[in-house]
């Protein structure tokens, strides 16, 4: 076994939410528990809406009546439950959000000013005939009034799904045009590297294109606020429907009643519409939070993202756990490389979360976070988007602080929370996620579906039993068949996720990229995080992707790497690359092809999109460029000559 990065202390463990978690259901510690929380779940997760204190009216009981199946499992039917209730419990007295924008405004909000503005904005989208089961839509920035338009739909029992404004028109409507929101709110400018981009046309050649909309709520951001009266649907500001404010009304709704619509990346077709529940959501990300980030009230919460990925509705959900959201609109590196360090040393942010791609970043640009004052109060790091290399773990814990738990997490949009993540009762060891969720039965099984252990190599990663955020289904999917062939067809009625991950001898796990992106030169499945990890050794390289080519009946992994400016891609670079990855992997690795390229395509969440420009080289369709952010990428593949060589 190798040395941890981080070993927390004794006094650390005891102050814990973990720790008094297990003292309260008598089990030693987190292994117990977490053989505890999958044998037994509805114990489990009854246990833990006791003990977190989530409001909620009937019985707990039955937790999990009888299914016939792991996608029909219902999960306490006799229990009636709001989440904007739980996000707006009055017995926590920090601020609610604190608001930063990229051109420096800042703006506080108390949980008391954000109850009543959800208040009097609920009652005026009630009164625009919004109820239980319909769909309000975001087309919104990072900010307060995002969170704002959330907590009012959801307080009505109707149905928030969003999308964040640098989205572009196909893209809007690949997901609104969908899920046909009733009312839609959305900005007028949104900042973004030092620019103030317009957001209103777009949305007004978007709107007349979906079915049943009735109204558009704008939100003055930046700029010059347009006309209402021009709008071509009903049209008004935010302000107006804040006029007169009062308490909130909470509408009691079923456990597995619809909150969110969630959408894949859609690069492979149209996005799938991912349906989440109100409770699922709320008892698996309250449990993610304080038991397993050690999130607790008063802590002020920051995660880097954008309404269009999932983790906004990770972040927001942190108003249920008593913390206050830190919420950031722009680039992360404007002005500068260190701006969002410097943020959080300033405002003595807790928990830090981002993606595995900022930190190398934050290497790559030498930035060095131990020179900044300020990091007294930070406990956490989290990190996901890919797997975060080895050399970050070291970084972080050389340049930024060494007392710090670093939890990498990894999960989906599919189930809005995580398969495997922190321990904050646990160590660190490099390149390893420390832990499976508890209530998560999730196991490595290779590809015939036998389980993998600890050193038995690389499979799937699949979840054998039920748990609460399972989707609902997907939108438009009456009979369920997208949602089983998503999931459950690969090994017959078993949640499978589509990681290829391993199980190391510390009891950590390791996510070696998806399974659909896996490469098999010779048959040998290799994961391309395997390949990244080495490549982003290579101070020349900034960043990298790999695909296996098909090539003389077999398939040769090909390289394509975006280098530092003024390097050039020579024999002597193209050695070090190889030599890096040969010593520490095997030579089944090492890319037959290196090509450099300007740039890589990514999803508008930073995803890097193996498959897409795989379908370039091969000469095939791409089904939906405008799910990346940069479609304009893929031309450089199309007609690289070392490719046909």
């Amino acid at each position: 076994m190798s040395s941890p990065l981080y070993r927390p202390s004794a006094e650390t463990i005891e102050n814990t939410g973990l720790n008094a978690f297990c003292k309260a259901t008598n089990q030693a510690d987190f292994g117990a528990l977490h053989r505890h929380s999958i044998q037994d779940p509805a114990l489990f997760w009854t246990q833990w809406i006791e003990f977190s204190g989530i409001q909620y009216q009937g019985s707990l009981q039955p937790a999990m009546p009888a299914a016939d199946s792991m996608q029909s499992q219902d999960w306490f039917p006799n229990l009636t439950l709001n989440f904007a209730e739980n996000c707006l419990r009055s017995d926590w007295g920090a601020p609610a959000f604190v608001e930063f924008k990229e051109n420096g405004e800042r703006r506080e909000v108390s949980r008391e000013e954000l109850r009543l503005q959800v208040g009097s904005l609920a009652r005026w989208l009630a009164d625009q005939g919004v109820g239980a089961g319909d769909v309000v839509g975001g087309f919104l920035p990072n900010g307060g009034d995002a969170v704002l338009a959330m907590l009012a739909t959801a307080s009505l029992g109707a149905i928030w799904t969003s999308c964040s404004p640098d989205f572009g028109t196909s893209g809007v409507l690949d997901r609104f045009g969908q899920t046909q929101p009733k009312v839609l709110f959305c900005v007028d400018h949104y900042h973004y590297n030092g620019k103030v981009h317009g957001a209103w046309d777009k949305i007004q050649s978007i709107c007349t294109q979906i079915q049943g909309l009735q109204h558009l709520v704008c939100v003055p951001y930046a700029g010059d606020t347009p006309s209402m009266e021009q709008s071509k649907v009903p049209a008004t500001l935010l302000g107006d429907t804040l006029q007169d404010l009062c308490a909130p009304t909470f509408v009691p709704v079923g456990f597995r009643d619809p909150l969110f619509i969630l959408y894949s990346s859609g690069t492979t077709g149209a996005p799938k519409c991912i349906i989440h529940s109100v409770g699922g959501t709320l008892v698996q990300l309250t449990k993610e939070h304080r038991l397993h980030g050690d999130i607790r009230p008063g802590d002020r919460l920051f995660y880097y993202t954008t309404l269009g990925w999932m983790m906004w509705n990770w972040l927001v959900t942190g108003l249920a756990s008593g913390a206050t959201l830190m919420l950031y609109d722009g680039s992360p590196f404007y002005p500068q490389a260190d701006s969002l360090v410097q943020l959080a040393a300033e405002q003595g942010f807790t928990q830090f979360g981002t993606s595995a791609k900022y930190i190398a970043a934050l290497e790559k640009a030498e930035v060095n976070p131990s020179q900044i004052s300020g990091f007294d109060a930070l406990r956490g790091i989290f990190s996901t988007g890919s797997p975060l290399a080895h050399e970050s773990f070291e970084y972080v814990y050389r340049e930024w602080k060494s007392d710090v738990l670093l939890g990498s997490i990894s999960g989906g949009t599919d189930i809005v929370s995580c398969f495997v993540l922190s321990n904050p009762t646990a160590p660190v060891y490099v390149g390893q996620i420390q832990a499976p969720g508890l209530g998560m039965d999730v196991r490595i099984v290779d590809e015939q579906g036998q389980p993998l252990g600890a050193g038995d190599g690389k499979g799937e990663l699949i979840c054998a039993t039920a748990f609460p955020s399972m989707p609902i289904g997907f939108w438009n999917d009456p009979e369920g068949k997208r949602y089983q062939s998503a999931y459950f067809d690969r090994f017959a009625g078993i949640w499978a996720h589509g990681d290829f991950a391993e199980i190391t001898p510390e009891g950590g796990y390791i996510i070696h990229g998806r399974s659909d992106a896996t490469l098999n030169p010779g048959g040998v499945r290799i994961g391309t995080a395997e390949i990244y990890r080495q490549v982003e050794r290579v101070n020349s390289v900034l960043e990298c992707l790999a695909i296996g080519q098909r090539w003389d009946d077999d398939v040769r992994v090909v390289l394509f790497v975006v280098l530092k400016p003024g390097v050039s891609l020579d024999a002597d670079l193209q050695q070090q690359i190889r030599q890096e990855i040969r010593t520490h992997t095997t030579p089944r690795h090492v890319p037959a092809r290196i090509v450099q390229v300007p740039e890589l395509p990514r999803t508008r969440s930073g995803k890097l999109v193996e498959l897409a420009v795989r379908s370039v080289v091969h000469d095939e369709p791409v089904a939906n460029t405008e799910a990346l952010a940069n479609p304009e990428a893929l031309a450089y593949f199309r007609a690289i000559k070392a490719l046909q060589e």
